[in-house]
């Protein structure tokens, strides 16, 4: 059997589509899995083909795949894999992710791992490094976010002074600070321990709490509140 026959054409327990109806989608590879989500391929290159292709091009990593944006699909220029095809695979992707973290922000909220799924629902595939803020009420629940600044793939930079303006415009008594590493590195760095010692300083002036600060990667996340034996 080759490949770049239509797919119609394949024994019938061979076709992605007839494989997860009858088994299930674990019994899938991840190119058959990508086919299906494609739907079609061209005169020269059936789903299948096309699907490998995009895999090739991500190095066969679902990780490189899953930090991809539909301008990024698009600039590989895989004949066959359009703006529709793309915002598919993207749409797919957001639906996994979203089955794996759910938000869950509407509950209180008293250690880091209350929001830990939201938080690398929010940033653990972004591929520049992304900080952001939970701010929270005196009955500890979330009452407002806000991405604070956006870097590059090795780093970005939060200013305490803007941090500090949106948690008393919006009356907050406690904060949690979050930023993502690209790298997959989990341990801080130099700059991520001077960052949260001058923020704990200033929160602690303006009578706010700092609960956590917490990076987050596709390897898991790092608690400064749960590493810190005097936080």
């Amino acid at each position: 059997m080759s490949n770049s026959l239509a797919i119609k054409s394949w024994a019938l327990n061979d076709q992605p589509i007839h494989k997860l109806y009858h088994k299930g989608a674990k019994y899938l590879t991840d190119v058959e899995l990508i086919a299906i989500i494609l739907q079609h391929g061209t005169p020269q290159n059936n789903a299948v083909d096309l699907a490998r292709v995009l895999l090739i091009n991500c190095n066969n990593d679902l990780q490189i795949l899953s930090k991809l944006s539909v301008q990024d699909l698009l600039q590989m220029k895989i004949n066959g894999i359009g703006k529709v095809k793309a915002i598919r695979i993207i749409a797919a992707i957001e639906l996994g992710s979203r089955r794996m973290f759910k938000t869950g922000v509407d509950k209180n909220i008293f250690q880091s791992g209350d929001v830990i799924a939201h938080l690398k629902y929010c940033l653990q595939f972004e591929s520049r490094e992304i900080f952001m803020v939970l701010l929270l009420n005196q009955a500890n629940k979330i009452i407002y976010e806000q991405v604070l600044s956006e870097g590059g793939i090795t780093g970005t930079v939060a200013d305490p002074r803007v941090l500090f303006k949106l948690a008393l415009s919006h009356e907050a008594t406690g904060i949690i600070i979050c930023h993502n590493h690209p790298s997959g590195q989990l341990q801080p760095s130099r700059m991520d321990d001077l960052l949260t010692e001058k923020v704990k300083k200033g929160a602690n002036f303006l009578d706010i709490k700092l609960i956590d600060h917490i990076i987050v990667s596709t390897e898991g996340y790092y608690s400064y509140a749960e590493k810190s034996n005097n936080w």
